[in-house]
């Protein structure tokens, strides 16, 4: 489902329907680690900014956090009410943030697992992401909307920036003013944060 380069480009994490996450050698295509195993599709996969950690989004209900080296589990799965859509670290790979079938996004503790925000309420959510300064989450959702929230409060930032279909994908710019989003409307649009006002 997804591929991404390490941050140093040398290695390779995918997320396939086989129910697992591989790291791979980007040179040679060689496994690095033994499969990232779930009990059901691995939606998602990502590397922590220092390539020493993988993040993982399954339909099992779950993120998990895994050594990018030895593909052993770094701490109890992340739990969500319905499948993990989404799952990434922020810039400095001290939290990191999911979304999920079950109508929230949330951000957590990347070594315990704690939650460090409430629920962030967004219908059928699709993708979550942390803003480049980490300090806002932009979520993108099947209800045709996308939503901006403070990454430490939960509290909504923006009003929902509506799109006539589903909204697959948003992102922050790098100075936190306007959001990016791609929709099944066959459009992707951009955003005045604090307005909600579309860009052009």
């Amino acid at each position: 489902w997804t591929a991404q380069f390490s941050p140093d480009g040398t290695r390779v994490v995918t997320a396939s329907a086989d129910h697992t996450a591989r790291v791979w050698d980007a040179k040679s295509g060689r496994p690095v680690t033994a499969p990232l195993t779930h009990a059901d599709v691995v939606w998602w996969a990502a590397f922590s900014p220092d390539g020493l950690r993988v993040v993982t989004a399954s339909w099992d209900n779950t993120a998990r956090v895994w050594d990018a080296q030895s593909g052993q589990p770094l701490m109890a799965p992340i739990s969500h009410a319905d499948r993990v859509r989404s799952a990434s670290f922020s810039p400095d790979g001290r939290r990191i943030v999911t979304a999920s079938g079950d109508g929230t996004a949330r951000v957590w503790d990347a070594k315990s697992g704690q939650p460090i925000t409430p629920p962030l309420r967004h219908a059928d959510a699709t993708n979550a992401q942390f803003s480049p300064d980490g300090t806002l989450v932009v979520t993108a959702s099947a209800d045709h909307s996308a939503r901006v929230w403070d990454a430490t409060t939960g509290e909504a930032r923006s009003m929902p920036l509506k799109h006539r279909e589903q909204v697959w994908t948003a992102d922050v710019s790098a100075d936190d003013t306007r959001v990016v989003t791609a929709s099944f409307d066959h459009t992707a649009q951009v955003w005045d944060i604090r307005s909600g006002q579309a860009i052009g």
